[in-house]
């Protein structure tokens, strides 16, 4: 099981700020996936939060935070960004921006000044949070309202399409 005695940037970014949140350990040998750290955790996988970066045709880059049993909405997403050309980052530009290997990014701590963070409004109705610490191994929960506190997230709704008219 990975156990982290000493605290990890993200702990103590929020420490620093007095910020409440719980750490889970799972075994490091969990397979790679929300799904699996939501079961290990006693968590539904709604509550387990994907950290994704998202760049737009200007080179601005966004961190995007939705459940991971979700995905953005192309078009929701889109309109968030300000952008109609988006693309996932690419693997070696996540790990250049965040610092992080894509798995277990945080979705606070990192971000320089006026990085956009998005969270899905879907993810403000939950009681409780997963979300990485930057190793894996090592979940970080917490509220809704102290993510977005965190995070600086800016609240879209990215999942749900409008109702038709």
């Amino acid at each position: 099981m990975q156990k982290t005695t000493d605290k990890l940037p993200a702990h103590i970014y929020l420490d620093e700020r007095q910020i409440d949140y719980t750490t889970r350990n799972f075994p490091d040998s969990t397979e790679k996936g929300a799904a699996n750290v939501a079961l290990v955790l006693g968590l539904r996988e709604d509550q387990i939060v994907k950290t994704l970066i998202f760049c737009t045709d200007q080179g601005v880059y966004s961190l995007i935070m939705v459940a991971a049993d979700q995905n953005a909405v192309s078009g929701l997403l889109k309109k968030a960004l300000g952008s109609r050309n988006i693309s996932l980052a690419k693997p070696e530009d996540v790990k250049r921006i965040t610092g992080y290997e894509i798995g277990s990014i945080p979705p606070f701590h990192w971000q320089p000044d006026g990085f956009r963070s998005i969270i899905d409004e879907a993810l403000m109705s939950e009681e409780v949070l997963g979300v990485g610490a930057g190793v894996w191994g090592n979940e970080i929960l917490i509220t809704p309202a102290n993510l977005q506190r965190a995070s600086r997230g800016e609240v879209f709704n990215l999942t749900r399409k409008p109702a038709e008219s």
